[in-house]
């Protein structure tokens, strides 16, 4: 607080005004005591140096230093007193009718129940940074246009809201079809690395992240519900020219990787051709990786020209999104039919093959030149994807979707298909977990160290984090104020080795810059440890060697109960059901379930396998076919997307007799994984693809 020492200096200032003259004026007496008669005038002259006269000069040595002091402090008090009367008279005042308004509502509070109603704390500024909500209202331009461009700033530029949450359902599609894929195995030690376990790209785990932050802006009244995605077709078709724009400026390349991405993403629904693109814009676009993720990118068509580009126009069979403009635009605005591709080309190809691209014009959704287009309109576009007509004339156009090469390239690994050249996705080796990738080695160790909840444990606090996350004192919940303290206990649970500050601070906020979350980690874990240091008495997070870590000694956390369980059943010699069934019961749900933190998914997946593992050794080991397809569809409730365990409980109905139950299994199974938006031309076997290879063409 500031005010004890501004009183204390408002003492110190007294003390020197009024502390001279008084020793002054005890001591001495008055400075002046009358003229000098001319007797005392001519003794002075005669011998000037007494002691009389030396105490005189003294006496008005000092008299003149007060005096500065004196004018010091009046000329700065005047100075302040100034300030705030300009202040007062710039404040302005309220008009009659804003003081009758301030009347009224006075009046109406003073009028209500003396129950105080507590509001809501406004939610925390998200800084306008990497993975944050960008302009949740509606802006408006210089000129008065207004712009709806409410959307997801980035480290590598800026998503409009639709397409950050198409890349979030495209990365939720991605851990579906992991979840599909995986083929149960011998149950192993909690330490496992499954290749198709790696994270995703920052980028989309900083998109994630600010989705979940940030509410959905307000729609407008009366504005009618499609049940759509706008993304579900290219919208960028209705805000271009029928003949298509060049883009220049700082931004443009950034803004034509924004429309691959957002072309791509849109046309994932559907198994035809969405974008266009000559090899060698491409190859600007994306850098070294072009030519190897063109090949995995589904609905994307490389052509070395626009003459190959024509033939592939002119050969496309109808129904594959390749016919007419007109057709296209209609179906993108009536929200039927497949829309038609985008097309994206350098101005060197736009300028030699004019007559060409006129007619291709006529049968893409978009045409975009990369560079200055002679025959068509020319916007610039500015690096944070606002667009300009190049003469000036108009209005600022929309604002794109603008992407650097790395944020365009990690946005684009949802979308592609595995490499090839990557092992099975189902791989196991003899390392760690991949979520503990770059971890101290003693992760087994320290986990075994942990100890387990018992019946006569006497540790008060307990953190439950399978299923909703909740800590207990006592059996009754502690009151965590912030929502990053909640995720720290998760990562620290999933994490018994603990985890140093870059750590916690790339997991609890992705993207952001981290020489700004420092000291909001620091916020939190002291936040967290007032909470448990007022209501436990105790300790919970231990930190040294800059390090955070639970301590075993005061908190038991179930997920370290399941890891036991886990360990337990793989190093027993016995073959005895209960090793494993010990391992169902410890698994009352997902890990932190109904939370969707990016950093969760590669560890909730790894565990929830774990559970699967059991079951399909439960299966295996059971000598009733009719037991055995009771494990196999409790498994399928742990994970009703996995193949695999389908495929079993299908051939042990069919082993029953029950025909028409494993057909309606298989078609239960079916309309589930098509509800997803994962296609029937999916494969299960390790290598998903959205779309059958061969609709797509190259050249």
């Amino acid at each position: 607080m500031r005010w004890p020492r501004q009183l204390m200096s408002l003492l110190f200032v007294l003390a020197l005004l009024a502390g001279p003259p008084i020793v002054l004026l005890s001591l001495v007496g008055a400075p002046i005591q009358g003229w000098p008669t001319a007797a005392q005038a001519r003794g002075w002259v005669q011998n000037p140096l007494t002691e009389q006269t030396l105490t005189a000069a003294l006496t008005i040595a000092a008299w003149l230093v007060w005096l500065l002091l004196a004018y010091t402090v009046a000329i700065r008090v005047l100075t302040r007193l100034s300030a705030t009367v300009s202040w007062l008279r710039r404040m302005p005042l309220p008009t009659p009718w804003q003081a009758t308004a301030g009347g009224i509502a006075g009046a109406a509070v003073l009028g209500v129940s003396s129950h105080a109603i507590a509001a809501p704390p406004p939610p925390p500024t998200q800084p306008v940074a990497a993975g944050t909500l960008d302009e949740a209202g509606i802006p408006t331009a210089p000129d008065g246009e207004v712009l709806a461009d409410a959307g997801i700033s980035v480290a590598g530029g800026w998503l409009p809201r639709d397409v950050a949450e198409q890349v979030s359902a495209a990365a939720a599609l991605v851990w579906l079809r992991r979840r599909r894929s995986y083929r149960p195995r011998p149950p192993g030690p909690p330490s496992r690395e499954d290749t198709d376990l790696a994270p995703l790209p920052p980028t989309v785990a900083a998109v994630q992240a600010a989705l979940a932050d940030s509410p959905p802006p307000p729609t407008e009244p009366g504005a009618a519900s499609t049940g759509s995605s706008p993304l579900d077709h290219p919208t960028a078709g209705g805000a271009f020219p029928e003949a298509g724009v060049g883009l220049t400026g700082l931004g443009a390349q950034d803004a034509v990787r924004g429309m691959l991405v957002t072309s791509l993403l849109a046309g994932r629904h559907h198994p035809a051709v969405s974008v266009v693109a000559t090899r060698s814009v491409l190859a600007g676009l994306l850098g070294p990786t072009a030519e190897t993720l063109a090949r995995r990118l589904p609905g994307l068509a490389v052509m070395g020209n626009l003459g190959q580009a024509a033939a592939l126009f002119s050969d496309a069979p109808s129904g594959r999104g390749l016919g007419g403009r007109g057709q296209a635009q209609r179906d993108t605005q009536e929200g039927t039919g497949t829309p038609g591709p985008t097309l994206i080309v350098d101005a060197a190809s736009a300028t030699d093959n004019a007559e060409t691209l006129a007619s291709l014009a006529t049968a893409c959704a978009v045409v975009a030149v990369l560079g200055r287009w002679p025959a068509g309109q020319t916007w610039q576009v500015d690096p944070s994807g606002r667009t300009h007509h190049v003469d000036g004339s108009g209005s600022a156009g929309l604002r794109m979707c603008v992407l650097t090469q790395v944020t365009a390239t990690d946005l684009l690994t949802v979308i592609a298909h595995p490499d090839p050249a990557s092992p099975e996705p189902c791989a196991s080796g003899p390392s760690r977990d991949p979520a503990l990738a770059g971890w101290p080695p003693q992760w087994e160790a320290t986990a075994q160290n942990h100890p387990v909840r018992s019946d006569n444990d006497k540790r008060r606090l307990y953190l439950r984090v399978l299923g909703e996350p909740i800590l207990l004192l006592d059996g009754h919940p502690v009151e965590i104020r912030r929502t990053a303290a909640l995720q720290i206990l998760v990562f620290l649970a999933a994490r018994p080795d603990g985890a140093d500050t870059r750590q916690l601070t790339d997991a609890i906020w992705p993207g952001l810059p981290r020489r700004s979350l420092t000291g909001r980690l620091y916020t939190t874990l002291s936040d967290l440890r007032a909470t448990i240091r007022s209501t436990a008495g105790g300790t919970l997070i231990e930190h040294s060697d800059d390090r955070y870590r639970l301590d075993p000694t005061g908190v038991t956390v179930d997920l370290w109960h399941f890891h036991h369980a886990v360990r337990d059943a793989t190093t027993s010699v016995a073959t005895d059901a209960t090793i494993w069934k010990a391992v169902i019961d410890a698994y009352p749900a997902d890990l932190a379930a109904p939370r969707a933190w990016p950093w969760l998914d590669p560890i909730r997946e790894a565990t929830r396998r774990h559970v699967i593992d059991a079951h399909a050794a439960l299966a295996a080991a059971s000598p009733d076919a009719r037991q055995a397809l009771a494990w196999l569809q409790a498994g399928i409730r742990i994970d009703p997307y996995n193949a695999d365990l389908h495929t079993r409980a299908v051939a042990a109905l069919i082993t029953l007799g029950d025909h028409d139950a494993a057909e309606y299994l298989q078609q239960g199974y079916a309309r589930r994984l098509a509800t997803t938006g994962i296609l029937p031309t999916d494969t299960t076997d390790g290598n998903p693809a959205l779309v059958d290879q061969s609709t797509i063409p190259t050249a």
